[in-house]
């Protein structure tokens, strides 16, 4: 139920952006991933994924502001458990500007294997004239698992419409005394379409982790529709918080 509220009020946010104040700014987008997984003694295992998900934020109260996110996800993949599967999720967050820097923290919730994943987190932001690095610190918990996260993100913007960004994630898991580290990282590029509120983006991902058996390579390619500005724009008005 937490997943289904807080997709619903993201979306209810989206719908409402023409009317909130000319700080705000935000996306639609709709993308496909796709991934290829050696898990164990089993290879070449793939994976499908569509996702179809919204970014709003907007200005509450002096520095203040107030994020909202929300996705529907589809899956098909060869691992039994998640085989046309179709989940929800969403997010919100409170972030402060102080100078150059953007601070704060954000919930999410997300369907995951017949229940809910919920996580708490902190993110922190450094703006510099054309660029941007993000930090993320979170834990999570699902039937029974503790969920530790770290993950950091550097952007550059070539021009306020081409983003380009690298990042490296760590997460711990813990579950019934197993223990398990999964590490990733990531290259992405976006760019916005002259005169045009449209952007096309990519990224690869590489997920390694010896304690899972897993090595994974993704190739996600997706559009997006943008409002509140360019892309450099759109970020630093707190709907690029990578949550």
């Amino acid at each position: 139920m937490k997943t289904v509220f807080f997709a619903s009020a993201a979306v209810a946010a989206l719908i409402a952006a023409p009317a909130m104040a000319q700080d705000t700014a935000g996306s639609f987008g709709l993308s496909y991933q796709y991934t290829d997984a050696d898990i164990g003694i089993a290879s070449g295992v793939e994976t499908n994924t569509v996702v179809l998900d919204g970014v709003v934020a907007t200005p509450v109260f002096g520095d203040w502001t107030v994020t909202f996110a929300g996705n529907g996800t589809y899956n098909d993949s060869d691992i039994v458990a998640f085989d046309e599967e179709t989940t929800l999720g969403g997010s919100v967050a409170l972030t402060k500007v102080i100078g150059t820097y953007r601070v704060g923290g954000f919930f999410t919730a997300e369907e995951f294997a017949g229940s809910s994943l919920n996580t708490f987190g902190g993110v922190a932001q450094k703006y510099f004239d054309r660029a941007t690095l993000t930090g993320v610190a979170s834990y999570g918990t699902v039937h029974d698992a503790d969920i530790w996260s770290v993950e950091a993100d550097a952007a550059y913007y070539a021009t306020p419409a081409l983003r380009l960004n690298a990042g490296v994630s760590y997460k711990n898991a813990e579950l019934m005394g197993f223990d398990a580290d999964v590490l990733a990282a990531k290259i992405g590029a976006e760019y916005q379409f002259a005169a045009s509120p449209y952007s096309a983006f990519a990224s690869y991902t590489y997920t390694d982790s010896d304690d899972f058996a897993l090595e994974a390579n993704g190739i996600k390619v997706g559009v997006r529709y943008n409002f509140g500005g360019d892309l450099q724009a759109r970020d630093r008005a707190g709907a690029g918080l990578g949550l």
